[in-house]
C-alpha cells in the first residue's frame, strides 16, 4: 500500500508578521501575571485579575488583525465538528463510569445545571482563545519546530493548572490536542465547545475532595472540602 505524506503545518501570514523580541515580552508579561494572579491570596487577587485582563487585551487590540484571522469565523466549522462529538462521546463514557463507581454529581434540574456551569463554559472559551490565539500565535515566531511549540503551548497551559494533578495531566494532553487541531483547521469555535464539555465532565465526574473542585494554585492549596461542589467555577480563586 502506498504511504500517504502528511500534510506540513502552514503558519498563518498573521502569526508570521511579528517581532519575536516582541512576542517573548508578552508572553513573559501575560504569563507571569497570570501565575501572579494564581498564586496570590485575596482581595489582592481580585485587583491583579482586572490587571491581567486588561494587559492581554491591550497587547492584542495593538497587533489585532481580524477575527478570521484568530480562527473566529465559519470556514471549517462544520469540518472540525467531530471534535465536539468526541468531547461528547468520551464525556459520555466519563459519565457511565462514574455513576457505576458511585461519583457522578449531577445538579438536580436542567436549569441548576445551567446555573452552575454558565460560567465556566463562558471561562473554557477565554482559556481556548488565550492558548490559541495568544501563546499560541506567539510561540510559533519564536520556535522553529511546530511540534515543539504544541508541546511549549501545552506546558504552559498544563503550569497554569498547578498543583491539580487531574487538571494539570488534562491539560497538558488536551492542550497539545487543541493546538495541533487548530493548526489543521483554523477554527476556534469546535475547540471552545469542546474545552467546555470535557471541562464541565471532570466536574461532575471527579469527586470535589480528589481535584478540589477543579481550582489551582493557591486556591487548589486552600481547599475547604465543605465548599459546595457545583456553581461558577471562578478562575483560581
Amino acid at each position: 500500500m502506498a504511504q500517504t505524506q502528511a500534510k506540513p503545518l502552514v503558519i498563518p501570514r498573521f502569526f508570521a508578521a511579528r517581532s519575536k523580541r516582541r512576542d517573548l515580552i508578552e508572553i513573559v508579561i501575560a504569563f507571569g501575571l497570570i501565575l501572579t494572579v494564581i498564586w496570590t491570596p485575596r482581595p489582592w487577587q481580585q485587583l491583579l485579575w482586572w490587571v491581567t485582563i486588561v494587559a492581554v487585551l491591550t497587547m492584542i487590540g495593538l497587533t489585532f488583525e481580524s477575527l478570521s484571522a484568530m480562527g473566529l469565523h465559519a470556514p471549517n466549522f462544520f469540518r472540525s465538528l467531530w471534535i465536539v462529538g468526541l468531547a461528547l462521546g468520551l464525556s459520555g463514557v466519563a459519565m457511565l463510569l462514574a455513576a457505576r463507581m458511585h461519583t457522578l454529581h449531577l445538579p438536580d434540574s436542567p436549569i441548576l445545571f445551567v446555573k452552575s456551569f454558565w460560567g465556566y463554559a463562558i471561562w473554557a472559551c477565554v482559556q481556548q482563545f488565550l492558548l490559541q490565539c495568544f501563546f499560541l500565535s506567539r510561540l510559533l515566531r519564536l520556535i522553529p519546530d511546530q511540534r515543539n511549540v504544541v508541546w511549549a503551548a501545552a506546558a504552559l497551559f498544563a503550569v497554569a493548572h498547578l498543583p491539580n494533578p487531574v487538571l494539570t495531566v488534562g491539560t497538558v494532553l488536551w492542550g497539545a490536542a487543541a493546538c495541533l487541531l487548530y493548526l489543521r483547521y483554523r477554527n476556534l469555535y469546535s475547540l471552545m465547545i469542546a474545552h467546555a464539555i470535557l471541562g464541565i465532565a471532570v466536574a461532575i465526574t471527579v469527586p470535589g475532595p480528589v481535584d478540589h473542585n477543579m481550582r489551582v494554585g493557591l486556591g487548589y492549596l486552600t481547599y475547604d472540602r465543605h465548599m459546595p461542589a457545583h456553581g461558577f467555577y471562578r478562575p483560581n480563586l
